[in-house]
């Protein structure tokens, strides 16, 4: 437990990183989220008037500003500020801050705000210890969090604070913190620096909205590159390439990331733009993803999305999958690619999903009585009637004979509307043939008519 930026930011010793040299010190110097702190964001008016600062949790990925914005806000109300690192610190030191908050109040009539980061890491108990001293006005509160706290924190601590949702940072915002650091003396503004426009390019496309990645592979880069005759230490984009290897992938197993990339990656295949797919299934598997994960949401697709408009989808999926298990990696990417290609390029119908209709009438309605003519006979006596009736349709021409299936109280119900979509237009044909009563004519919102 520790004062928040105890040491002045410009009292940081001179070996401290280069993303801790550079934090902004003020609101002007405070880059991104401008629906926040643009000149009308609400944090903005808060830090401008000194208004009373309402709980708050910050939500956002790494490097978007979330501790500097906590810093900002307590600097605006004159307040101590107690920073508590949820990932070291547990119930007892937060009742330490709290007796420190008090003394603060008693003592100098000073406010204290506890900026709690990682504050997702806490269990439910933690959080709970929270909650009276919130509702008392000990100390305002703020939290930093990387994941969704409408998931990973207890819904009376989400209940009492506001939630402000901290995005990526641009590229030309990446770039101008980047320039910023070359310029300044806090940077490399005083040093034989030199750092061509590709290479800066270059490392804020890679930091992808991450300031502090951005701000340390610049420091890599800088420190690390040779110097000239002249005392220069001069980096092109092959060095920062050199340096950053491959860019750093934002993307989690079991959080956000992950289910936002394969969300992202079957609504690209439901839209049938191959590239996209791809584009997505390459992110996946850089970041390590576990391919029977993938090959699991394909096979869904295949028939939630594709159906019978194309029946060999499923077909190819399910091969590759199997075939998958025998090759295994790094060859699998093809049959991934192969399943993604076939999926995403496919006529799509979602006609499967006629089977949630047909659930949803027996949940309104209950289940009719199965017609004599359909009743198994077997194990029925003949005077039942079970059986009696029932025509087999491989004994009649073209193998089809009309009769009577539904129950007499769901006789009129419709539940699978056949797409014109590759395949399943030859199978709405048949049926139009078959039934010409039912499938004859389309029903009301059917959108598949000629």
């Amino acid at each position: 437990m520790k004062d928040l930026f105890q040491h002045a930011v410009e009292q940081h010793p001179p070996r401290a990183p280069l993303a801790t040299r550079m934090r902004p010190r003020s609101l002007d110097e405070f880059v991104g989220q401008r629906h926040l702190v643009g000149p009308e964001g609400p944090l903005r008016r808060v830090i401008k008037t000194g208004l009373s600062l309402p709980a708050l949790i910050l939500w956002g990925p790494p490097g978007t500003g979330k501790t500097t914005l906590a810093y900002l806000l307590a600097q605006s109300l004159d307040a101590h500020v107690a920073r508590i690192s949820a990932v070291l610190a547990g119930k007892a030191d937060l009742l330490k801050v709290i007796e420190e908050a008090r003394e603060q109040r008693r003592l100098y009539d000073r406010p204290t705000v506890l900026f709690i980061d990682e504050v997702h890491r806490w269990n439910r108990a933690q959080q709970d210890a929270l909650l009276p001293y919130l509702e008392d006005g000990t100390l305002y509160f703020i939290g930093a969090t990387t994941e969704n706290p409408y998931f990973a924190l207890v819904p009376a601590l989400v209940s009492r604070a506001h939630v402000f949702t901290l995005e990526p940072l641009s590229e030309e915002e990446v770039l101008l913190l980047l320039r910023r650091a070359l310029a300044d003396p806090r940077g490399y503004g005083d040093q034989a620096v030199q750092v061509s426009e590709e290479a800066l390019r270059y490392i804020a496309a890679a930091a992808q909205g991450d300031a502090r990645r951005a701000l340390n592979t610049l420091e890599f880069a800088i420190d690390s590159a040779p110097t000239d005759a002249q005392g220069v230490r001069r980096v092109d984009e092959a060095w920062a390439r050199a340096v950053l290897q491959r860019p750093a992938l934002r993307y989690d197993r079991d959080r956000d990331a992950h289910y936002d990339t394969i969300s992202a990656f079957i609504k690209s295949i439901r839209g049938s733009d191959p590239d996209a797919a791809l584009y997505y299934l390459a992110v996946m598997l850089e970041a390590g993803e576990d391919p029977r994960f993938i090959f699991r949401r394909l096979l869904i697709l295949a028939s939630e999305d594709v159906g019978l408009a194309d029946p060999q989808a499923l077909v190819v999926v399910n091969a590759a999958a199997q075939a998958f298990e025998r090759v295994g990696m790094p060859e699998g990417v093809y049959l991934l690619s192969q399943a993604t290609l076939y999926l995403a390029t496919a006529p799509k119908s979602n006609s499967t999903k006629a089977f949630f209709r047909a659930q949803a009438y027996i949940r309104e309605r209950g289940a009719g009585e199965v017609p004599l003519h359909l009743r198994d006979a077997s194990r029925d006596r003949e005077a039942l009637g079970h059986g009696q009736g029932y025509r087999y349709p491989h004994d009649e021409p073209g193998h089809f004979v009309p009769q009577v299936y539904l129950p007499e109280s769901a006789r009129e119900a419709r539940f699978y509307i056949p797409t014109a979509q590759g395949y399943e237009a030859r199978i709405r044909d048949r049926l139009r043939a078959w039934w010409p009563e039912r499938w004859g004519k389309a029903a009301a919102g059917d959108d598949t008519a000629d």
